[in-house]
């Protein structure tokens, strides 16, 4: 009887330590996902994470919906990649996102979509961008 007990003990512990295993292994791949704003028109569609530099922002309070911009790797208007956040979310920010993010690397996530040819995703909440130390 004490081996077989032994031997679940063990059987669960085996079953334990490849869960973590393979768990971990899921979390380091998804983290190795990151995309370049270059690279995000051929995600859309698709929930992603992507990482570039801040090289333009505006807070367009005066257009429809009072959307702030963050373009990534190239100013307005030569811009590859854009963050928007709606006017009806900026006060989820701790900071201005168009001047607390303005060039800074940072990885935001979400769906990634195209307006006007431009890939983008939109953002309602802070956690969805991540300042990246280099």
């Amino acid at each position: 009887m004490k081996i077989l007990s032994m031997f679940k003990r063990l059987n669960f512990q085996f079953f334990v330590i490849h869960f973590l295993l393979f768990f971990s292994f899921l979390c380091i791949s998804s983290y190795a996902q990151n995309i370049t704003p270059e690279d995000a028109s051929n995600y859309v569609g698709e929930t992603k994470t992507i990482c570039g530099k801040v090289a333009s922002s505006k807070y367009a309070v005066k257009s429809r919906g009072s959307p702030t911009f963050l373009n990534l790797n190239k100013p307005y208007p030569n811009h590859i990649f854009t963050v928007v956040i709606w006017g009806s979310d900026r006060h989820k920010f701790k900071n201005s996102p168009e001047l607390f993010y303005k060039g800074e690397n940072i990885c935001v996530t979400g769906l990634i979509n195209i307006y006007r040819g431009k890939p983008q995703i939109i953002v309602d909440k802070p956690s969805q961008i991540e300042i990246q130390m280099n």
